[in-house]
């Protein structure tokens, strides 16, 4: 028998860890301090690392896809959270339709891509 996988967690950096923290607070993430300069973000049962560590090389080609269940609706959730008016670098990109889905994008503070979509 192979053990059972309960989940993975990527580590991302941050330029300014203060405001990543907020950005994902916002994002809807709930955070669970474990040190000074690393938390834990999670929404539902997905979660992430946020360091206050940034490497220009690393962060920008850092890209994470998570998959929602509708992304009509978690796209009309972003647009209500005002993030591009409240983040300085935060960029959302519409729903693109592909043939084996849609998502949409968002670049958080620090220029790390985020794909949200679902699989047809």
């Amino acid at each position: 028998m192979r053990p059972q996988l309960k989940s993975i967690r990527p580590f991302i950096g941050a330029i300014n860890f203060e405001i990543s923290r907020n950005f994902y607070k916002d994002l809807g993430f709930e955070e669970v301090i474990l040190e000074s300069k690393l938390s834990l973000f999670i929404r539902e049962e997905i979660g992430f690392y946020l360091q206050d560590y940034y490497a220009k090389d690393w962060v920008d080609n850092t890209m994470i896809f998570m998959e929602v269940a509708n992304t009509d609706e978690f796209w009309k959730e972003l647009l209500t959270l005002e993030l591009t008016d409240k983040y300085e670098n935060v960029k959302l990109i519409p729903i693109r339709t592909m043939h084996w889905g849609k998502e949409c994008f968002v670049h958080d503070p620090s220029g790390i891509l985020w794909h949200f979509g679902e699989f047809f």
